[in-house]
């Protein structure tokens, strides 16, 4: 119990590992310019993924303070910068979908809700050490949703680009929404496709020929003054608007007790909870392989979980780690997570000071940072990948790829069918292990697939392979396998059973490997067990089989167990072909 108090006090403490640091006047200057690097990046962002959140852009900005600040304080990585993204964004605003027909402040609260959920849940993992469970969220699974959902982002955008008035939430297919807009295309605005092509412009340039520069806050800048120049608004353009000023006030996220709502809302926050970690876990194990500096998942856990606790308490949304803002965030010199304080007290005097001169910001504007986001998500390169490493896993990237394009709106029905689908595969492939008749090589003395190389083997004596964890799901697989290659060996007498490949046995496997020992010896022919792991052989000896078939029937090396076999029955086997090749004289083996 001491252990515990004293592990949940390491828990929420973690900054204390590098608050020593902040004496060094240069480590104080390196993250106060790193820090004002990132919030020059994150302020339109988080306007620009608010929105995409069915959200007011003010509500990015204030899930932009302090659960930025929290994160740091509370995380493993000290360079994870923490904020709106894009594809919490997206899901957010999935979630919340069936609220919208009540009006923007039930979207804000119910999204706060949501945000608290995740919060919650993703303490829990951590506190209770499961950051395991990322692990179920296989890559192949991961990147065909995620290219999914980068072409709903970025399709999402585009009215925005040419001033339509269609939203993606509007319809409830993804493909009816795209055609709506295709159909729409020659009500298009000028004024606001200039705008847009001017941004992209803008931000494509600076991106290749000035990657230094804050490309995004310049091309803001840019564009919001040509927009107040030129009267973008009165010309029929799309702006920002008026953006409340001043700081995020504490307020619990009081919804209506709905238990089918809220339940829908739970799942939500369980599949948006998990989905957002692989970024923020993945860009801060990348990270910390560089510093060397110390990294834990479940403690980044509790760093995400309190900072999402603390934008559902403070009027924000779902938030998580940024890939591109932490690594602009480590490119720019951050050394401790007071570089990502630094960014939330930016953001927090943007809210108190700066707000109305983002009054004239296009709309435009930020459909065109979201796309310039999201473009990088989408590659075709790492399924192809995928699919020439393991044909299964490029299945379950294609068909979660295609499932989420599919349901659409309905984001987790395509996560959760390429997990169910990926672990499906993956049960399949272990109830279908490879399991090979071996025989000596001549030439060089080791035992290969007889069938593969075209080896001879003995009739009498035959020793098998077989590859993975022996468990309920192959156990009769292995058995049957086992059962029909002796079949076709009328005279054989001993089976050697290499056990090297099995690292894990549960009772099924035991009991069946009882069972055909037991047959077998019926039947006259003795099987002898080689090269079991110690925790395989472990196992036996606790189930009582070693005491049930002998121990004389288990061996450290198969050259053992033909030699006992050889003993044993004399003349009556033929080990031969099994047997390591004879010595010459210059000490090579006789081919």
């Amino acid at each position: 119990m001491l252990n515990w108090l004293q592990s949940l006090g390491t828990n929420f403490t973690p900054y204390r590992q590098w608050t020593g640091e902040l004496h060094n006047p240069a480590t104080l200057k390196a993250d106060a310019m790193a820090g004002l690097t990132v919030a020059m990046i994150a302020i339109p962002q988080s306007m620009a993924y608010a929105q995409l959140a069915g959200l007011p852009a003010h509500i990015g900005l204030y899930a932009s303070f302090l659960p930025v600040i929290v994160a740091a304080l509370f995380g493993s990585s000290r360079q994870l910068s923490t904020g709106p993204v894009a594809l919490a964004s997206l899901m957010s605003a999935t979630a919340i979908q069936p609220y919208a027909a009540q009006g923007v402040e039930v979207m804000i609260i119910y999204s706060a809700m949501l945000a608290l959920m995740i919060g919650v849940f993703r303490l829990s993992l951590g506190l209770l050490r499961l950051g395991v469970v990322v692990d179920f969220l296989s890559n192949p699974v991961v990147l065909g949703f995620t290219n999914g959902a980068a072409l709903i982002i970025g399709t999402s955008q585009l009215p925005k680009l040419f001033g339509l008035d269609i939203k993606a939430d509007q319809f409830e297919h993804y493909y009816e929404y795209l055609w709506a807009m295709l159909t729409s295309l020659g009500n298009t605005q000028q004024v606001i496709l200039l705008m847009a092509a001017l941004a992209l412009t803008s931000l494509v340039m600076l991106k290749r020929y000035a990657p230094r520069l804050p490309g995004i806050l310049l091309t803001v800048v840019l564009t919001t003054v040509l927009a107040w120049t030129f009267h973008y608004e009165e010309r029929g353009g799309s702006v920002v608007g008026a953006i409340p000023q001043g700081l995020p006030s504490f307020s619990f996220p009081a919804v209506e007790f709905n238990f089918d709502q809220l339940s829908g809302l739970m799942a939500s926050a369980i599949v948006i909870g998990l989905m957002g970690l692989v970024e923020a876990i993945s860009i801060s194990k990348a990270i910390a392989a560089q510093t060397r500096q110390p990294w834990s998942v479940n403690q980044e856990l509790v760093g995400q979980g309190m900072a999402n606790i603390t934008a559902g308490l403070f009027q924000g949304y779902v938030v998580s780690g940024s890939f591109s803002r932490s690594a602009v965030n480590f490119s720019s010199g951050a050394i401790t997570g007071l570089a990502s304080v630094i960014t939330g007290l930016l953001i927090a005097v943007t809210l108190l000071f700066l707000t109305d001169l983002l009054h004239h910001l296009p709309q435009a504007t930020l459909g065109a940072v979201i796309i310039m986001a999201v473009v990088n998500l989408f590659s075709l390169k790492p399924i192809l990948r995928a699919w020439r490493v393991e044909r299964h896993d490029g299945i379950a990237a294609i068909i979660t790829f295609v499932a989420t394009l599919l349901f659409a709106p309905h984001l987790e029905v395509g996560i959760l069918t390429g997990i169910f689908l990926s672990l499906g595969l993956f049960l399949y492939r272990t109830m279908r292990p490879n399991f090979v008749e071996l025989a000596r090589d001549q030439a060089d003395g080791i035992l290969r697939d007889a069938e593969l190389h075209k080896l001879p083997t003995s009739e009498t004596v035959a020793i098998y392979g077989f590859d993975g964890d022996l468990y309920f799901a192959n156990a009769g697989y292995l058995e049957g396998k086992l059962l029909n290659s002796i079949a076709r060996k009328p005279a054989l007498k001993v089976v050697i059973l290499d056990l090297e490949g099995v690292g894990q046995i549960d009772a099924s496997g035991e009991s069946m490997l009882e069972k055909l020992v037991d047959g077998l010896q019926a039947n006259g022919v003795e099987m002898y067990i080689a090269r079991s792991k110690a925790q395989v052989y472990n196992a036996f000896e606790r189930s009582g089989l070693v005491q049930h078939i002998g121990t004389q029937h288990f061996f450290k090396e198969r050259k053992d167990a033909l030699q006992y076999a050889k003993q044993v029955f004399a003349d009556a086997v033929d080990i031969a072909p099994l047997q390591l090749p004879a010595l010459n004289r210059a000490g090579g083996i006789d081919g």
